[in-house]
């Protein structure tokens, strides 16, 4: 959520701020609103302060064995004035709620506004892989090697979805390993989350009223999912102090989840999205920061280096692209793409999403902290792929395949693997 004093103080740079993500609102009804808010508040707690002033004088009165009927009329009118202060108030909070839930983030000074066009790509890692034979595409090389079954994953749960067999579900938790040993090491707090999640949950993640419809929803409530499956880990792990004011030492706190990622993924499936790249259910790993706000940009910094080496480990070229504002998630000021080439489709796809909210999650959630002199302020709330799994396997079957079909075992992931090189098998 979008801070109020900035809106009051500054309104010309936070309209600004949202044209860049194309979002234009009428700040100027939005500040009479709250004006109304803040006067209404005021006549609220003056006429509580009469009403509370009213009583003591009747107890008073009635110890001293005094007539009160006068007072009694006089509390009676408070009181109905009170009431329709109050009902007052309430509908301006709604009023004013309903106004800020669905901005989103404004993004950084630095991040261009506009969308996929004036992304800007920040390093290339590595070159492209040169073949001397005509390549297969991964959806081609999974089948032969018998790592994917499509068809029965469409027969079990319908468009969108697939298995994993034999080396292909070796190969899907060599990564997950890979990735936990790794984070693991960098002394990141491992977290298993539950995967159905509250609306609160979803509110605090910035992912809810406006997206609502975008998530699996098990159960439906008065606000909108009641109980939803959880799009990504970020969306639990970042209400974990969700309402926790933490010790300003505790910073910064890092953790990692794994779950699957539930998604509709509306409009998809395009012919360069087949096979794993996009689906309903896929397997990621997710790093998470809560820090103070002077240290999240160090921090950002920090998940991307995470981020990039383990797509270096596997062996792959890839590379880190910036964000304009349009194609930033909602709640985030700035992000990171880590993308990794896909020969078949001539395109570099994203594994990894690098992003730092600032306080706009805290903010919604309430998540502050307590420096060791001074009030409490809100967090910075960071987050990032690391990594998801099923735009990875297509690009190490294709960076990776040999002219005889098959393809080698990164070295990286060879602990959990049964074999160096994974090749087609035997006829049956």
């Amino acid at each position: 959520m979008l801070d109020i004093t900035l809106i009051r103080t500054n309104p010309a740079y936070v309209l600004a701020a949202l044209a860049k993500r194309a979002v234009h609102v009428d700040i100027d009804a939005f500040l009479r609103l709250d004006a109304d808010l803040r006067r209404v508040r005021g006549e609220v707690e003056r006429l509580r302060g009469d009403r509370r002033a009213v009583s003591g004088r009747i107890a008073q009165q009635q110890r001293a064995n005094q007539a009160v009927e006068d007072l009694r009329t006089k509390a009676k009118t408070v009181t109905e004035r009170l009431a329709a202060a109050e009902q007052r108030l309430a509908e301006l909070q709604r009023a004013h709620r309903a106004f800020l839930a669905p901005l989103p983030n404004l993004p950084d000074d630095e991040v261009p506004a506009g969308g996929k066009e004036n992304n800007k790509v920040i390093r290339t890692v590595g070159q492209p892989p040169r073949f001397t034979f005509e390549p297969k595409d991964h959806v081609d090389l999974a089948r032969t090697l018998g790592l994917v079954d499509y068809q029965r994953g469409a027969k079990l749960a319908g468009s969108g979805f697939w298995i994993y067999l034999g080396q292909g579900a070796q190969l899907e938790w060599a990564l997950l390993n890979y990735f936990t040993e790794t984070h693991l090491r960098d002394g990141y707090e491992f977290v298993l989350p539950p995967h159905l999640l509250t609306y609160a949950a979803g509110y605090t993640a910035g992912q809810f009223p406006k997206f609502a419809d975008e998530v699996f929803t098990v159960r439906h409530g008065e606000e909108g999912p009641e109980q939803f499956l959880l799009p990504t880990a970020e969306t639990a792990l970042v209400n974990l102090h969700r309402g926790e004011t933490l010790a300003g030492s505790e910073l910064p706190k890092k953790y990692f989840a794994y779950t699957p990622s539930y998604r509709k993924e509306a409009g998809g499936y395009r012919t360069a999205e087949r096979g794993t790249l996009r689906g309903h259910q896929f397997n990621k790993v997710e790093m998470f920061q809560f820090t103070r706000p002077e240290d999240s940009v160090v921090a950002h910094e920090e998940l991307l280096a995470k981020a990039e080496e383990l797509v270096a480990g596997l062996g792959l070229h890839y590379r880190v692209t910036r964000l304009a504002a349009q194609d930033t998630t909602a709640a985030m000021a700035k992000t990171y793409d880590v993308e990794v080439w896909l020969p078949s489709v001539g395109a570099y796809v994203e594994v990894s999403s690098v992003s730092n909210a600032r306080d706009y999650q805290a903010r919604r959630g309430s998540i502050r902290y307590q420096p060791s002199q001074g009030k409490t302020a809100l967090v910075h709330t960071l987050n990032a792929s690391g990594l998801a799994t099923s735009r990875l396997l297509p690009a190490l079957l294709e960076q990776r395949q040999r002219a005889d079909g098959t393809v080698p075992v990164p070295e990286a992931l060879g602990k959990w693997m049964p074999c160096e090189v994974m090749a087609p098998p035997p006829a049956r």
